[in-house]
């Protein structure tokens, strides 16, 4: 991915707060003829030793999982985006977008048994902390019945790029009125780049 030095991300701990967040990516990957893509929910898991890994799971009916192999994967994550009008400088420019974006790379591999069975408990804990529903809470024979319908993968992370455009090459006068436009829109990714705006400066 592109990012011209004013917006790259480097701030390990918020790239994987993002990761966190936005835990929805496209997973990208080659099958020999052409390219491929697969959106997913996934897990990133940071290590004692500060690599990552990110976890995640498709439908055995979809055909991507098949193709695997050991190859790199691109993950995409996707945060908030939106449109930037040049009204809102103190000089005469041209429309842009601003957003927030993580490409990471890394070596994949497919899990079986009982790794699949605690990356679902996981993942269905992540999202149920709250309500008491769990994957064992289930009948197990029912849980192993619907594990044969998936997939699941580990990616083990070897090159993160973000890419957070946020308006970081305009004067101040500038970017507070980008704020405070985007916070009149009312609409929930206008108001994630403005508040991520405020944090910046």
């Amino acid at each position: 991915m592109h990012i011209p030095k004013y917006y790259r991300e480097e701030d390990k701990t918020k790239i994987i707060q993002f990761l966190k967040q936005n835990n929805f990516p496209a997973i990208v990957s080659h099958d020999g003829e052409k390219i491929i893509a697969t959106h997913t929910p996934v897990e990133t898991i940071e290590n004692e030793d500060g690599s990552l890994k990110i976890y995640g799971h498709m439908s055995k009916a979809n055909p991507q999982w098949k193709s695997f192999g050991e190859q790199e994967v691109l993950l995409i994550f996707q945060g908030a985006h939106t449109y930037i009008s040049p009204r809102w400088y103190n000089q005469v420019n041209v429309p842009t977008w601003n957003y927030m974006m993580v490409h990471v790379y890394g070596k994949i591999k497919m899990l079986a048994g009982d790794e699949v069975h605690a990356l679902l408990s996981r993942l269905v804990q992540n999202h149920e902390s709250q309500t008491g529903y769990s994957l064992e809470s289930l009948p197990e024979d029912f849980v192993r019945k619907e594990m044969k319908g998936v997939a699941g993968f580990e990616v083990q992370v070897t090159k993160i790029d973000a890419a957070y455009k946020l308006s970081q090459n305009r004067d101040d006068e500038s970017y507070q009125n980008i704020v405070a436009e985007l916070e009149k829109r009312g609409d929930s990714d206008s108001a994630k780049v403005a508040e991520e705006m405020k944090g910046r400066r």
